[in-house]
């Protein structure tokens, strides 16, 4: 990964923001990252990515796992079984974004009781 300084190492500015907006806006939501970082060990049903990822809806679920496999991170894979059964992995552009994900779950984890305190002195 490139590493931006500043001094001159930095990246002139983004002229093409609505690219990197559109891309943001489908994985910069909680639940992208959320469904990235519970598939980065190996593929999973529905059902048990609903139980790994605490809080999310079926309906939310139903749209992100849509959302990540039509933009190419999450793979959709239907076994011609009785009962049928579906599992979702991260495909090979997916596994690019999973040491991002983990960063920032990182980096989240080691800065949330800074970040929550100042939100109660703000307020």
């Amino acid at each position: 990964m490139t590493q931006f300084t500043r001094n001159g190492n930095c990246p002139p500015r983004i002229k093409d923001g609505g690219a990197v907006r559109e891309v943001l806006d489908r994985i910069g939501d909680k639940w992208s990252l959320l469904v990235v970082g519970a598939l980065r060990e190996g593929p999973l049903r529905f059902g048990e990515l609903e139980k790994t990822i605490e809080g999310i809806s079926q309906r939310m679920l139903t749209l992100t796992l849509k959302h990540l496999v039509e933009d190419g991170l999450v793979s959709r894979t239907a076994y011609a079984e009785v009962p049928p059964r579906v599992e979702y992995e991260v495909t090979e552009l997916g596994t690019t974004l999973v040491p991002l994900v983990i960063a920032l779950a990182e980096w989240a984890m080691a800065n949330r009781d800074q970040i929550n305190a100042n939100r109660s002195s703000y307020r």
